[in-house]
């Protein structure tokens, strides 16, 4: 397995390729996938590729609202839990927030969110090993998993960088 480097942004971060990027790649998973890519669904997820920050479900409709008429939540959330089941966008459960995906993993892959105290950002690796491991120790114990989150909080190397 390859591991991917995490996603936090650089100094010289090109955030509209970066986004342009995400957008096209939604596109290719929702073509592959004979899903419909919606134009709500395509401004949930360019909302969220606002920033390299979750977001919760009301700061999107807040995002959202910069442009257009102010959407229900229950829109909100339904082209939330579209871009979910597709990959496109990941739950951060300590911060009952959503974060943007662009990379091309399966929807069932395991990764370690890697959440920045310092200013947010969150990036992501494989873990699959250690989703394994936990999920192993659960049935050892006669627990029946269905999902695993592992979320490590710390400081990004730009933060570091910036205390140096």
């Amino acid at each position: 397995m390859t591991a991917l480097k995490p996603t936090f942004p650089s100094p010289d971060h090109d955030h509209d390729r970066c986004a342009a990027e995400a957008i096209d790649h939604a596109e290719r998973v929702c073509q592959l996938r004979a899903q419909k890519f919606t134009p709500i669904r395509r401004q949930v997820l360019q909302a969220l590729l606002s920033s390299h920050r979750p977001l919760g479900a009301y700061e999107v409709i807040d995002e959202l609202a910069k442009s257009m008429p102010r959407p229900a939540p229950i829109t909100v959330y339904r082209a939330l839990d579209f871009l979910m089941e597709n990959g496109l966008v990941h739950r951060i459960e300590s911060r009952n927030a959503y974060l943007a995906c662009a990379h091309d993993h399966d929807t069932a892959a395991m990764v370690a969110f890697l959440i920045c105290d310092a200013c947010g950002s969150v990036g992501e690796i494989p873990a699959v090993p250690v989703a394994q491991s936990l999920n192993a120790a659960a049935r050892a114990s006669g627990f029946a998993p269905k999902l695993s989150v592992v979320e490590i909080t710390g400081t990004c190397a730009h933060c570091q960088n910036r205390g140096a």
